[in-house]
């Protein structure tokens, strides 16, 4: 392929680095039963998402000097099905919490869920309304520490309530992390008890942070604000504004690597 003016949104040699070595591996261990190499090199295939991920547009609709739709949806797919997208999100997730004097697992997380709008074209059969927000689409439960990051997605109909999603999460959080790390969880007033409870079932004390009825308009809740910054930061990867995926799996997927986009520039100290 020849020399491209790079985006953006494209890796840096440091931020290649980063991952690099995990789809080196996993590319040696899926070898093409033909032999083929492969036309497309692994860093552009991300350089790919990546794009995506940031602007937004249909997959028809990747630029001509990026791998073809084709090429980079088969990447897609197989990552997402064999969790190797979960598996760079983790472990950049672990080097940027050690890069700040923290262990690599959390003892707190904060849950919330955020409800968005489903592009024409979503199944019917993986989308609802929030009866609360009066939000017709999907509903995003995110568990992240205190530094933002996240260690747990779920991705459900809108019509889900939040304790559904609160229970999944909490187990999601038990399967990212070593066993007894997380002690502690912070939930707003949209979970019940019933999610307190499950939380006791791994050894996790949930806490139901209720706002002050003193307080007027909007008032950031110490520490558990944090998941609404982590929201907010998502919300910069247009193709996370409204969810676009057929499949809930896919959306989780698309979290993963924006958090992949904004943690291998956190640990180069790089910005758009």
């Amino acid at each position: 392929m020849s020399e491209r003016k790079p985006y953006a949104s494209d890796l840096s040699d440091e931020r290649w680095a980063l991952i690099e070595p995990v789809l080196t591996a996993w590319k040696a261990a899926h070898p093409s039963v033909s032999g083929h190499q492969g036309r497309y090199t692994m860093r552009e295939i991300v350089n790919a998402l990546l794009y995506q991920s940031r602007t937004g547009c249909q997959w028809n609709l990747l630029p001509h000097d990026l791998p073809p739709r084709s090429a980079v949806l088969y990447y897609y797919r197989r990552w997402r099905e064999d969790g190797t997208d979960q598996t760079i999100h983790d472990l950049l997730r672990f080097q940027v919490r050690e890069s700040k004097g923290r262990s690599a697992d959390p003892s707190l997380v904060v849950l919330d869920t955020q409800s968005v709008r489903a592009a024409a074209g979503v199944p019917a059969a993986t989308t609802g309304k929030d009866a609360a927000k009066k939000v017709p689409g999907r509903k995003r439960g995110l568990a992240t520490d205190v530094l933002g990051l996240v260690i747990a997605v779920v991705v459900t109909a809108a019509s889900v309530h939040d304790n559904a999603i609160g229970t999944a999460l909490l187990d999601r959080v038990v399967a990212a992390t070593v066993p007894g790390s997380v002690q502690s969880a912070l939930v707003d007033q949209g979970f019940k008890t019933s999610v307190v409870a499950h939380g006791a079932t791994h050894g996790i004390h949930v806490k139901i942070v209720e706002r002050n009825p003193a307080d007027q308009g909007f008032v950031p809740q110490p520490k558990r604000w944090i998941v609404e910054q982590t929201y907010g930061t998502l919300s910069l990867h247009r193709r996370l504004v409204r969810d676009y995926e057929h499949d809930p799996a896919s959306s989780e997927s698309r979290v993963f690597w924006a958090m992949t986009d904004v943690m291998t520039r956190r640990l180069t100290s790089t910005s758009t």
